[in-house]
Order: structure tokens, then C-alpha cells, then sequence
């Protein structure tokens, strides 16, 4: 079942000042062995209020110098998908399942996805997007509370406390396999008919 079913209340209309508590609250988070090799903690970035938002993996090497989700070759696919939807970054909301680089970009182990999720869910709950966009496999599994990969996961939304969430190939993938580029933007048009429609 998906963690977003028990997602906590919202705290008030302040989802700015929600966010920064959730920040003050990860810290200089210590709970788990992904401490030792990161350089800082990559919490989020965008409107504490999109109505959008993007979910990857962990960082890699280039977002774990800058202290920014998606940064690197990635990241500035994902910035052009974003940007083809007819949104900026700073419109819409970018955060990962895990807040530190896990080493040499390995897919985070299950304790570390478990001690980091409940931060990320914060986060989700502060925003309340309508949409959530989850980048890849161990994305999709950890919002969506299931063990299907991505390939049988994307294409179709699936409903989950009240938001809609569209699983899709990770932008790394896309760099790997170019041809898949054209199913990560099928799966968009549906995001963005649908963000339209609630308009």
C-alpha cells in the first residue's frame, strides 16, 4: 500500500514554512550510513505550493557538491522535459527518496529509502501537489508502496492519498536510451491534460 495513503496533515497554509521546518528537522542527519560519504544533504528545490512535482532516486556526484537535486546531465534533461511541459524549475517541486548521495550512485538500500521517506512524505504533505512525477524504478516503489519495476509501472497514473502519481523512466535512463525519450513524453502530455483540466 502507498506511504501517501497516511500522509501527515498538512501544517497549516504556510507550506514555505513547512518546508524549512522539515529542513531544520533532517538536520545534519546522521540516521543512517549514507552520512559518511556525502558531502551536504540535497533536501528540495522549487515552489513550496506546485501543483507538479518530480521525485528521483538519491543524488549523484554533481547534486551532492551543489546541495541541488538534479543538476548534472540528468538533471538538465529533466530542466528541458520541465521546461517542454511549459513550466521553470522554480514552478514546480524537485526532491529525491533519499536526501544523501549513496556511494558510487548505487540504488539506496531498503533501511536507507525506510529512515528517509517519512522526510520526503513531510514534504509531500507541506506541498500538496496534485501531481507527482516518480523518476524511475526505486521512485516509483518507494511512493507507490509496490515492487513492480518501471517499465510494467509507467504510463498510467495511479491515484494514491488524494494525489494523482505518474510513474516514468529516470532522465539518467533517457541519456542511456534515447529512443525511450519518446514514451517519457507521451507519459507528460498525460500529466499536463490533466493538470489542465483541474485548472
Amino acid at each position: 500500500v502507498s506511504p501517501l495513503e497516511t500522509l501527515p496533515a498538512p501544517q497549516g497554509a504556510d507550506p514555505a514554512g513547512a518546508l524549512r521546518r522539515i529542513e531544520e528537522e533532517i538536520g545534519d542527519c546522521r540516521r543512517c550510513r549514507l552520512c559518511e560519504k556525502r558531502t551536504r544533504i540535497v533536501f528540495g528545490v522549487g515552489a513550496p505550493d506546485a501543483r507538479l512535482m518530480f521525485i528521483g532516486e538519491g543524488p549523484g556526484v554533481d547534486e551532492d557538491r551543489r546541495g541541488e537535486p538534479f543538476v548534472g546531465r540528468a538533471g538538465q534533461l529533466l530542466t528541458k522535459i520541465i521546461e517542454s511541459m511549459g513550466y521553470t524549475r522554480g514552478q514546480v517541486y524537485i526532491a529525491n527518496i533519499v536526501k544523501c548521495r549513496p556511494p558510487d550512485n548505487r540504488t539506496p538500500l531498503p533501511d536507507e529509502v525506510a529512515t528517509c521517506v517519512p522526510f520526503l512524505l513531510q514534504q509531500v504533505a507541506a506541498i500538496r501537489p496534485r501531481v507527482i512525477v516518480c523518476l524511475g524504478t526505486p521512485a516509483a516503489q518507494a511512493v507507490l508502496g509496490t515492487r513492480e519495476t518501471i517499465t510494467r509501472l509507467r504510463g498510467a497514473f495511479r491515484e494514491a492519498g488524494g494525489i494523482r502519481v505518474m510513474p516514468t523512466f529516470h532522465p539518467a535512463y533517457l541519456l542511456r536510451n534515447p529512443a525511450a525519450k519518446k514514451e517519457v513524453w507521451e507519459d507528460m502530455k498525460r500529466v499536463m491534460a490533466f493538470l489542465k483540466s483541474e485548472a
